[in-house]
């Protein structure tokens, strides 16, 4: 079995690796840095090195590449000539020679091109975004290497390639703070799915495959959210006064009965009073857990008070007898009466439920809104079967964090991972026994099995967890047309980094979404304090 692991462990590394070389194949080396002590320093989109560990070329992203965007004539650094590699996928096209030593013009024979910043201006628009770590500029150098604490604001008007520098900053912060964004990951934040299709090319070809890419309409898994076709009720549902709208949504499925009720347990009857109700809601509710959770603690409080009533009837009508009660307990659970009237108190409830009944029956609406006005509840009201819009996301997040698992045990504890254990080996004995009745030998037991299926699911990316778990805390996460989201929409975004890590790119003066912003600033932003920021 350590062999198979072995193998399973180095054939991950080379899927990998041979992932990372298919992505960077075309353009693989774009520069070279002519040095002061002699020696020539290739730069390319990876780092590459001999099988005795001599270097061949340096990765972009190392400390030691920052020369050949840093370097000037004034400053430097120790950098000669810096020569700019124009490659058509494996065939030099043309060579651009930026010379900071001037010793070296007196050589013209050894000095190429025009510059290759004139060439990449001059090359052919394919429609689709592509890198530019072959022309940055140092102060767009500066803003890809800035620190990854904090939130740094890169701002510019449309075309001045600010989009281009905060993919390339998540290049760099993936492979200088590995060790912290390999488990967590960066998410890259886009307008909207026709965006994210545009440049989906672009960080792969960076050297980077772990990067989470999704619009805010597909941040919550399995929502595939469409437009909101009316601009004003996405503003609605971009305010923060929807945080209090979906809390009160939340709370009014926590009700107290109008009067008391009789329930049938076994042709006894048992009585629930609206105080016992409105008692066990209190202490359910100051516990601090969330809805379903808390549910627990409700159905608890009263089952026992409903069992202790029960256990009083059938003792006053049997003086004398000591026979055990304790399945008593068991009767008023399963009684259909006690069922039905627990839940109607409390019932558990998933987020999509949630919000389709805020959104789509008036008297819940009006209940749970009453800041809004007659127009504004009118607008909001719409077919239970509707789609998913991306205003409603933030939405179902905020009702998903007050509501927790529909489930609350649900892969928790000891006991679920008995369960889970034992399940999987019945399924590998059953699949031993398929084999053996196809006549296959089998040279492997049930639990060696379970085993290797367990690691193959352990393989997973830290994109494919995340995409899959609404609660993925990521590393970083990378803003584009910032300046579209909602408070709503930011808010969402902030859960979903708690160490508070952006790259918030945008242009407030260009703003079209009426929930957009009109300023930086703000408690529901995770920049109180701009930490940097860059215009063109």
């Amino acid at each position: 079995m350590q062999n198979v692991s072995e193998r399973d462990a180095f054939a991950a590394l080379y899927e990998d690796r041979l992932a990372q070389l298919d992505a960077v194949d075309d353009r693989l080396v774009f520069g070279r840095l002519d040095l002061d002590s002699g020696e020539a320093q290739y730069i390319g989109r990876i780092g590459l090195t001999t099988d005795d560990l001599q270097r061949l070329m340096v990765d972009w992203r190392a400390p030691e590449a920052g020369h050949f965007y840093q370097a000037t004539a004034f400053d430097r650094q120790g950098v000669r000539r810096r020569r700019h590699l124009i490659l058509q996928g494996r065939e030099v096209k043309a060579i651009e020679d930026d010379v900071l030593d001037t010793d070296m013009l007196a050589d013209d024979a050894s000095l190429q091109g025009e510059g290759a910043l004139l060439a990449a201006l001059d090359s052919k628009r394919t429609g689709r975004m592509s890198d530019i770590v072959g022309t940055i500029q140092s102060e767009q150098d500066r803003i890809i290497r800035s620190s990854i604490s904090g939130a740094l604001v890169v701002q510019g008007g449309p075309g001045t390639g600010k989009t281009a520098v905060a993919l390339h900053r998540a290049a760099y912060l993936l492979y200088t703070h590995r060790d912290r964004l390999k488990t967590a990951g960066v998410l890259l934040v886009g307008p909207s799915s026709s965006f994210m299709k545009y440049i989906e090319r672009v960080l792969p070809s960076l050297g980077e495959t772990g990067v989470v890419m999704a619009s805010v309409g597909r941040l919550m898994p399995g929502i595939k959210a469409v437009a909101e076709p009316e601009a004003e009720v996405a503003a609605i549902k971009g305010r923060l006064d929807m945080v209090k709208v979906v809390a009160n949504a939340v709370a009014n499925r926590q009700r107290i009965p109008a009067e008391d009720r009789v329930l049938d347990v076994d042709g006894r009857k048992l009585v629930l009073t609206r105080r016992q109700v409105s008692r066990a809601r209190e202490r359910a509710r100051s516990t601090g857990k969330p809805h379903n959770e808390a549910r627990l603690t409700f159905i608890k409080i009263l089952l026992r008070e409903l069992t202790e009533q029960m256990t009083d009837l059938v003792e006053a009508g049997s003086i004398g007898n000591n026979a055990d009660r304790s399945y008593l307990a068991e009767d008023v659970r399963t009684a259909r009466d006690v069922r039905i009237v627990l839940n109607l108190c409390w019932m558990p409830m998933t987020p999509e439920k949630l919000i389709t009944e805020l959104l789509s029956k008036p008297a819940v609406l009006a209940a749970c809104t009453p800041n809004l006005s007659l127009r504004e509840r009118s607008l909001l009201l719409r077919p239970a079967g509707a789609p998913w819009t991306e205003a409603d996301v933030p939405l179902l997040d905020e009702a998903a964090e007050l509501l927790g698992e529909m489930d609350p045990a649900a892969g928790r504890g000891l006991a679920q991972q008995e369960h889970d254990r034992a399940r999987d080996l019945a399924n590998a004995k059953q699949t031993l026994v398929n084999m053996g009745d196809m006549g296959v030998d089998v040279l492997i037991s049930a639990e060696e099995l379970a085993d290797q299926n367990q690691e193959r699911e352990n393989r997973l990316t830290s994109a494919e967890r995340a995409t899959s778990d609404r609660t993925w805390a990521f590393g970083h996460i990378v803003v584009d047309e910032a300046q579209e989201l909602s408070p709503m929409q930011w808010r969402l975004l902030v859960r979903r980094c708690p160490l508070k890590s952006f790259t918030i790119v945008g242009d407030i003066a260009q703003t079209s979404s009426v929930a957009g912003a009109n300023s930086w600033q703000g408690p529901w932003r995770p920049c109180s304090v701009t930490a940097g920021s860059w215009r063109s």
